[in-house]
């Protein structure tokens, strides 16, 4: 598994989460019951459910289990250097995390899936509910053009899923965010993060933190720790987020 960083510019982070670029979500299903019932059968967990951190690459607010071809990849903001997303590369497609504060009792996903849809249409883009394995999702779809001048458009499947005080947002790039089967992989490592809140008092909607991993390392480094999420170069990859 192989490591590397990315950089944002402020106004391209996703600092809330009501925009295309800033949204959270939740995981409650209409046969759930409740969302936190909801969650436990499909994941992703919180911290209090897993017996220890080992085997995971601790990235602060998020712990990631590792897997045979994933490549992670920090999103830095270029004014502060605070890392504000991690995005998972796998098979060609892709997963951005970020992980936010909640409110306790009250799920947000209704009202963010509302606000993306709006701020997809003022671009002249559309989006569709549907059903997936966290229950409803949206897919976003904006205008775009090709290299050799062709228009198309851009796709992103943004999922999200409520936890204790926190909820997690995916966006979902490339076949992935259009096909199923493209998805099955970055799905299967979705519902095994795991997300580490914190007991400080946070707004709703704040970034929780996140920050490269103690044991990365460059890859052929010497010393290197045996099993340690190698560290490419910073360099920037395509920004899911950024699809208006």
């Amino acid at each position: 598994m192989l490591f590397g960083r990315g950089k944002k510019s402020k106004d391209e982070r996703s600092e809330t989460a009501g925009t295309v670029e800033e949204s959270g979500a939740e995981a409650q299903s209409p046969e759930s019951g409740t969302p936190g019932d909801f969650r436990l059968a499909k994941g992703p967990l919180d911290i209090d459910e897993i017996e220890d951190r080992d085997g995971y690459v601790d990235l602060g607010a998020l712990l990631i289990a590792p897997a045979e071809g994933l490549q992670l990849r920090l999103e830095v903001e270029e004014a502060t250097r605070r890392v504000v997303a991690v995005t998972m590369d796998l098979e060609g497609s892709s997963l951005q995390l970020q992980a936010f504060a909640a409110p306790r009792s009250e799920g947000l996903w209704d009202e963010i899936r509302e606000q993306i849809t709006q701020s997809v249409a003022s671009q002249g883009g559309e989006t569709e509910e549907v059903s997936g394995a966290f229950g409803t999702e949206l897919v976003a779809k904006l205008p775009a053009e090709a290299a050799d001048g062709s228009r198309g458009f851009r796709a992103a499947r943004f999922m999200g899923v409520d936890g204790p005080r926190w909820f997690l947002r995916g966006v979902l790039g490339g076949q992935a965010a259009l096909e199923r089967d493209a998805a099955a992989g970055l799905e299967e490592l979705f519902r095994r993060v795991v997300v580490v809140r914190g007991d400080n008092p946070m707004p709703p909607r704040e970034l929780l933190q996140l920050r490269l991993p103690k044991d990365a390392a460059v890859p052929g480094q010497a010393g290197a720790p045996q099993n340690a999420p190698a560290m490419e170069q910073p360099e920037r990859g395509p920004e899911i987020t950024q699809i208006g």
